[in-house]
């Protein structure tokens, strides 16, 4: 992958089984106030005839058709594998783009030479009046978290500003930095990749810039059916522990103990509590079976890593203490009161 110097980008949409979504989201790109890029659907081995509906109706779309189910990671991985321009936009089929959407990105990304990855504003597809993700941000425990989720779009989120990283749902990254701290990683199939690809980007001293006029509208959860399901629990729950495996070091681990043990036994009375204790064990068994592996990673990641592992922690404090007071303004919109995300501010943050 070698990156060109003119400013265009490649769109990369994965796809699985997700032919009803198609149409949308590319119909939305295809109406842009700006000429459509080239785009690249990479389809996962879908049964649902995407295949033949691309060929039949997008015929100027590239198709990547990958064998079987491969996941989300080595979905987007092939797709950046066939791009050939300076960047790409990474996108889920499962969107729909604001007609100025490209527009605003050519405006406002392309000359910002001190970013290397860009989160769009994403929005709710149902109610337009709802944040979906503005800007990626991570909590000790080892997870990310979409700033401004489930949050009114008001002030704080039509500012453009620097985020810790961006959701791979909707991302702007220049292809130069893939060659530099390498793609998603494969082994996490789904769930998680981008938060272990934006703490890998964040070590190795790349920016982040978060763009609140480039807009997608976001389903959210199409290909697998719901938020919560034993499918997502299980790769939430091991994918959750290889993000800690690759990225925290014995002496960090120690560091962030309290913090992590509270976000994980939080995590684990919602799973009780929503019935899916046996997908949490079959993800932590899971895990142990991949130890080797992701220890070996993490010797490779720090060939790349700039940070030391004080501005590490400071990073990663600073991004968690965003990602809370997010959680806090989206439950007082509720009326829900903020005691022990207060207290835990006053602890560990």
């Amino acid at each position: 992958m070698q990156e060109k110097k003119r400013e265009n980008l490649t769109v990369v949409i994965p796809n699985w089984n997700g032919k009803d979504f198609l149409a949308p989201c590319l119909d939305s790109l295809l109406r842009q106030s700006v000429p459509c890029p080239p785009i690249i659907v990479v389809d996962n081995g879908s049964t649902d005839d995407s295949r033949a509906f691309l060929q039949k109706h997008y015929p100027r779309v590239q198709i990547v058709a990958l064998p079987d189910n491969l996941g989300f990671s080595a979905a987007i991985n092939a797709g950046i594998s066939h791009a050939d321009t300076a960047w790409v936009f990474l996108l889920n089929n499962d969107t729909q783009l604001h007609p100025r959407c490209l527009e605003t990105m050519n405006e406002r990304c392309f000359r910002q030479n001190e970013y290397d990855m860009f989160a769009l504003k994403m929005m709710s597809y149902h109610d337009r009046t709802m944040i979906d993700g503005a800007g990626d941000s991570v909590l000790r425990g080892g997870v990310g978290y979409r700033l401004g989720t489930g949050e009114y779009d008001k002030t704080p989120y039509a500012m453009r500003r620097e985020v810790f990283g961006a959701c791979a749902g909707a991302g702007l990254y220049r292809l130069s930095l893939f060659n530099k701290i390498g793609t998603f990683d494969e082994d996490f199939f789904a769930y998680l990749e981008d938060v272990d690809f934006n703490i890998r980007a964040k070590r190795a001293g790349v920016k982040c810039c978060y763009i609140p006029d480039a807009v997608v509208y976001h389903i959210g959860s199409a290909t697998s059916g719901s938020t919560i399901n034993p499918f997502t629990i299980r790769l939430s729950t091991r994918n959750n522990v290889f993000v800690i495996i690759k990225h925290v070091s014995v002496r960090l681990f120690i560091w962030f103990l309290p913090a992590f043990l509270v976000y994980q036994f939080f995590w684990l009375v919602f799973v009780i509590k929503k019935g899916h204790f046996s997908s949490y064990i079959a993800g932590i068994v899971e895990s142990i079976r991949y130890l080797g592996a992701m220890i070996g990673k993490r010797k490779s990641i720090k060939s790349t890593s700039i940070l030391s592992s004080r501005q590490l922690v400071r990073a990663c404090i600073d991004a968690e203490r965003e990602a809370i007071y997010s959680i806090m303004m989206r439950r007082r919109q509720h009326n829900r009161t903020n005691v022990l995300l207060h207290l835990y501010l006053r602890i560990f943050c």
